[in-house]
C-alpha cells in the first residue's frame, strides 16, 4: 500500500496532466511486453510488436536495451520519467530532460537497479554520463516510441481524452476531493491521505509540493509513482480500457435506429452526461434512455461509470470513429 500524505496546500495544487506523457507510455509498455497481463486490451499490441521486433533490427536493438533498464520488478530508473514544466508532455522534451540527467543520478538510480538484479544496457557508461551513450539511448527511446507507441498514439490520446473528461467532470461537480475520490477503486481517499493499491508498503509526505495526475494507457491495474520521494510527485495511473472490445457481429445491427444514434450523438457532444442529461438533450423518458444506453455499451459505443449517486455515460473512441464515418 502506497499512503500519499497531503497538506491543505498539497490540496490546492493537486494538477492533472493534459494527456498522455511519452516516456512514462514507453516505461510502462516495456512492462507489458514481460507478462500477460491484460490480455484483451495488450496481446493485439503485443503480436504487432513481436512481428516488428523479428523484422527489424533497429527496432530489435531498442526494444532490448530498453528492456534491459526496466526489468520486470518492483524498480526502474526514476530518469527515464522525468517532469517536464509546462504545456503537454511531448516526446523531444523529455528525451532532453533524460539526456540532461546529472551524473550523480544517474550513479545512484543505476546502482539500484543493480541492486534488485537488472543488468542495465551499457550501465558502466550510462553512469558515468558518458556523452555517446546517453545519445545512444536517447536514439533507442525514438526508435522505441517511433516503431511501438506512435502508430497507437490517436487510440492512447482518444482514450486518455475519456478519462480526463471524467476526470474534469469531478472537479467541476466537486472540486480536489471530487476528484481523488474518482481514483476509487485504485486508490481511496481517506483525508488527509490517498491509500493507493500498491506493491509495498511505503509513504509519500507531498510536504505542501502538490502532486501531479498522469493518466497512462500502458499502466496496468495499479498506480505508480516516483522511486525517489524527493523528486516531484507524480501518480500516473491506468485509464479504463474496457470500451475498446469491439463490437460483437450480433450487436451492432441493433444499433440501426434514430433513436441510438441520437443518444450517441448527445453522448459524444456532452463528453460526460448524466442519464438525466442524455433524457433532457432527447427528450427520452430515464427508462427508455437506460434501456438504449444498455445496447450501446454492449456494443462497445458507449462506457459508463458510476460517480456517486449518478452513471456517467461517454462515447467511446469506437463510437465516436462510427459518427464521424456517419
Amino acid at each position: 500500500m502506497l499512503r500519499i500524505h497531503f497538506t491543505s496546500r498539497d490540496l490546492e495544487t493537486v494538477r492533472i496532466a493534459r494527456g498522455p506523457d511519452p516516456l512514462w507510455e514507453i516505461v510502462c509498455s516495456l512492462c507489458r511486453l514481460q507478462t500477460r497481463e491484460g490480455a484483451i486490451a495488450f496481446d493485439p499490441w503485443r503480436k504487432k510488436v513481436g512481428h516488428l521486433v523479428r523484422r527489424s533490427a533497429v527496432a530489435r536493438t531498442a526494444a532490448s536495451a530498453l528492456h534491459s533498464l526496466v526489468p520486470r520488478a518492483v524498480y526502474f530508473p526514476d530518469f527515464l520519467t522525468p517532469h517536464v514544466e509546462g504545456g503537454p508532455a511531448t516526446l523531444q522534451a523529455g528525451i532532453e530532460r533524460v539526456l540532461a540527467t546529472p551524473r550523480r543520478q544517474l550513479r545512484h538510480e543505476l546502482t539500484l537497479l543493480a541492486e534488485v538484479g537488472g543488468r542495465p544496457w551499457a550501465g558502466a557508461q550510462l553512469a558515468r554520463g558518458d556523452v555517446a551513450t546517453l545519445t545512444a539511448l536517447g536514439a533507442n527511446l525514438r526508435t522505441y516510441h517511433g516503431q511501438f507507441i506512435a502508430p497507437m498514439w490517436e487510440r492512447i490520446g482518444a482514450t486518455v481524452a475519456v478519462d480526463l473528461a471524467l476526470r474534469t467532470r469531478a472537479v467541476v461537480d466537486g472540486g480536489t476531493q471530487a476528484l481523488l475520490n474518482s481514483l476509487r477503486p485504485m486508490a481511496t481517499w481517506e483525508p488527509p491521505v490517498l491509500s493507493v493499491d500498491y506493491p509495498v508498503e511505503r509513504d509519500l509526505h507531498l510536504r505542501g509540493r502538490g502532486l501531479l495526475l498522469v493518466p497512462s494507457y500502458f499502466c496496468w491495474r495499479r498506480p505508480v509513482t516516483m522511486a525517489d520521494d524527493e523528486l516531484r510527485p507524480v501518480l500516473l495511473y491506468p485509464v479504463d480500457k474496457t470500451h475498446e472490445a469491439l463490437a460483437s457481429p450480433d450487436a451492432l445491427p441493433r444499433l440501426l435506429g434514430a433513436t441510438r444514434a441520437a443518444l450517441l450523438h448527445e453522448a459524444a457532444s456532452l463528453a460526460y452526461a448524466t442519464t438525466s442529461d442524455l433524457a433532457e438533450a432527447t427528450g427520452m423518458s430515464l427508462p427508455s434512455v437506460s434501456q438504449q444506453l444498455a445496447v450501446l455499451r454492449d456494443s462497445g459505443l458507449v462506457s459508463s461509470r458510476r460517480d456517486g449517486k449518478h452513471v456517467i455515460h461517454a462515447t467511446t473512441p469506437l463510437g465516436c470513429r462510427l459518427l464521424e464515418g456517419a
